[in-house]
């Protein structure tokens, strides 16, 4: 082995180090209410609010009437919803949400980048910070605050040591009453190593893509059902919420990286491939009770490289809405059979 080898395998070991073993948070487990005036609330949505022209930390960003257009299209389909980060905009949809009395529960974001420098750490600390002051000033309708989005996983593009991750848990949980998480993909959970970090916060937010992992719409769930138990088995005793979960309705199959959607997609990519993979959805989770977020709620054009990149790209097709916030054919097969009521 490599002196720059034996060195990067050194530095992960004191990362790890520097995690705390013991097997439940400092204080105990704070559990995750996922109730709300006596209806269980655990079939949620992960909610990005930019339209074309938007994105995080643009010139142009969401306006009330446009984020209030959004919840009122959410709160007949679900009544929990993710936000990604604490910025203005998260503040104002929490905002919005208690001056309009909208039955919505929230699982607040801070978002972590990566800390190549003290910028970076500064950037961090102050996502935190607000994290903390939202947590506290809505705390009637911020169930729980995750702390970075898929910052361990061996391919993130933002990822960080355990220990710096495990740095902001722990503040974030020092300011709060809510439940604290990270979420991350099952290719981090799955691994012996990540025992230590779920030993430090209160549930685990955990991401199963079938799409991206080469598999057809006919096996997802069975799929996806043999991660969830597989993560449940080596985390025994925590609550898991299958944070993130989906399928695309267009991908650019020209993108052949290894990486790349047209490299790693190999089931049908369609709005009737949608609406079979949320049938299987709803029928699993109905059936579970597995706290889910159904990833996502509208598609978001400035995802996957923006304009920089095709329109077909996956990034972009997520939604269950398309960007102009009508249902695509296959939610309006969902709202049918599951939400016959809903107005």
């Amino acid at each position: 082995m490599s002196t720059r080898s034996l060195l990067c395998l050194f530095t992960l070991l004191l990362s790890f180090a520097a995690v705390s073993a013991t097997e439940t948070p400092a204080g105990g487990t704070r559990p995750l209410n996922l109730e709300l005036e006596g209806r269980w609330i655990g079939s949620g949505v992960a909610y990005g609010p930019y339209r074309r022209g938007q994105e995080p930390d643009g010139q142009q960003l969401p306006t009330d009437a446009q984020l209030l257009e959004d919840l009122k299209l959410i709160s007949p389909y679900w009544q929990l919803i993710r936000v990604y980060d604490s910025s203005s905009v998260s503040e104002r949809i929490l905002r919005l949400i208690r001056a309009h009395r909208l039955p919505i529960r929230v699982i607040l974001g801070a978002w972590i980048k990566q800390e190549n420098a003290p910028a970076d750490r500064a950037t961090n600390e102050t996502e935190v910070a607000n994290a903390i002051r939202l947590a506290n000033e809505y705390a009637g309708i911020v169930l729980a605050v995750n702390v970075g989005n898929e910052t361990l996983v061996e391919w993130s593009g933002h990822r960080n040591t355990p220990g710096i991750l495990l740095g902001h848990l722990r503040h974030v949980r020092t300011g709060i009453k809510q439940p604290v998480t990270t979420a991350d993909d099952y290719g981090f959970w799955e691994k012996e190593e990540s025992k230590a970090v779920a030993a430090e916060v209160d549930f685990i937010m955990l991401h199963i893509y079938a799409l991206w992992h080469g598999r057809q719409v006919a096996e997802a769930l069975q799929w996806t059902n043999g991660i969830y138990d597989s993560v449940q088995r080596l985390h025994a005793g925590k609550t898991i919420v299958l944070s993130e979960t989906g399928w695309a309705t267009q991908h650019d199959a020209s993108r052949k990286e290894s990486w790349q959607e047209g490299g790693l997609m190999k089931g049908e990519v369609t709005v009737a491939a949608q609406e079979a993979y949320l049938r299987q959805h709803y029928r699993w989770v109905a059936e579970r009770k597995v706290p889910t977020l159904l990833f996502e709620a509208f598609d978001e054009p400035w995802k996957g490289g923006g304009a920089k990149v095709s329109e077909l790209a996956a990034e972009k097709h997520w939604g269950v809405f398309d960007e102009n916030r009508k249902p695509k054919a296959s939610f309006e097969a969902i709202i049918r059979e599951f939400y016959p009521t809903a107005k």
